[in-house]
């Protein structure tokens, strides 16, 4: 495969990670974890999800979803890199 390939993969890598965590950021707080001990937990949720909050999961699965295709892809270019020798 050419190196073209990897290039875009490492890409793609980078800016789903990138992505990634800013979405992760975005996520509200649950309660009971890290963000409650530094003061997270303190704001009043409402009841049930909001649609927001639910596409905001959607989001962050997907480009999870993305971002670990993209690793596995690197791998598998890197074995076939490496078993002809190239």
């Amino acid at each position: 495969m050419p190196i073209a390939f990897a290039y875009t993969l490492i890409v793609l890598l980078i800016i789903t990670s990138i992505l990634l965590t800013l979405l992760i950021l975005l996520h509200r707080g649950k309660g009971g974890g890290l963000s409650s001990m530094f003061g997270g937990g303190v704001s009043s949720s409402l009841a049930g999800s909001s649609v927001a909050e639910k596409n905001l999961d959607r989001y962050t699965v997907l480009v999870g979803i993305v971002w670990f295709a993209s690793i596995v892809g690197i791998g598998l270019w890197l074995r076939l890199q490496m078993s002809s020798g190239a």
